[in-house]
């Protein structure tokens, strides 16, 4: 299966080419898959650093495309291992950029690099969660973000973005990091959202927190 998958992420520069066959690669790993329910604030997967990928085999392969599944069912742009429960560093994102170009890949082991005061310019949309459901809130990101990592043959490749797409990149290494958008929020912001949460209905399958 990782064999199968190996040119799903075509490589320019150390950078990973995510803009072209979309529809097809994102296809391929989703009738590969399963959905499963996604995890919500309060389960203790998401409120820790996951492990490192150590295995690149056909597990993993076998991991992404369920959480590229669960990403459709659940209607999101990202979607990072542990929101399916599993505790390992990985994600996989379907996104559009400011310009509504589409980027669909995944990255394994990821890092966000550290930007220069130059190229920090923030941008303070509004920001959901698949793992806060109905809840948004309004939350400074930079507007461009580099994150390296790992594909499914443990080869480093690097992923970067601008806009909506550098926010989605940001959410979901902070997730695999143990942190929800929620906690970047002041106090008062973050009691609206799980407010926000509490009166809203999931569109899709959740966990329940025991």
């Amino acid at each position: 299966m990782a064999s199968q998958q190996e040119t799903d992420q075509q490589v320019n520069d150390g950078f990973v080419v995510d803009t072209e066959d979309c529809e097809a690669r994102e296809l391929a790993h989703r009738e590969r898959g399963t959905s499963h329910p996604i995890t919500v604030v309060g389960n203790p997967v998401l409120h820790k650093e996951c492990k490192d990928v150590t295995e690149f085999d056909d597990k993993l392969a076998a991991l992404i495309d369920d959480m590229f599944a669960s990403q459709r069912t659940a209607e999101g742009v990202g979607l990072a291992a542990n929101q399916i429960g599993v505790d390992l560093k990985v994600f996989v994102y379907d996104c559009p950029d400011d310009d509504g170009v589409r980027h669909v890949g995944y990255v394994v082991n990821p890092v966000l690099e550290e930007l220069s005061p130059e190229e920090r310019h923030l941008d303070d949309s509004n920001e959901g969660c698949l793992s806060v459901p109905t809840a948004y809130a309004s939350l400074a990101r930079p507007d461009y973000a580099v994150v390296r990592g790992q594909d499914l043959e443990g080869n480093p490749i690097k992923v970067r973005g601008q806009g909506y797409f550098a926010r989605c990149l940001q959410h979901e290494t902070d997730h695999l990091y143990g942190y929800l958008y929620i906690d970047r929020l002041s106090k008062r912001d973050r009691k609206d959202a799980l407010r926000q949460m509490a009166e809203g209905t999931p569109r899709y399958a959740v966990v329940a927190n025991d």
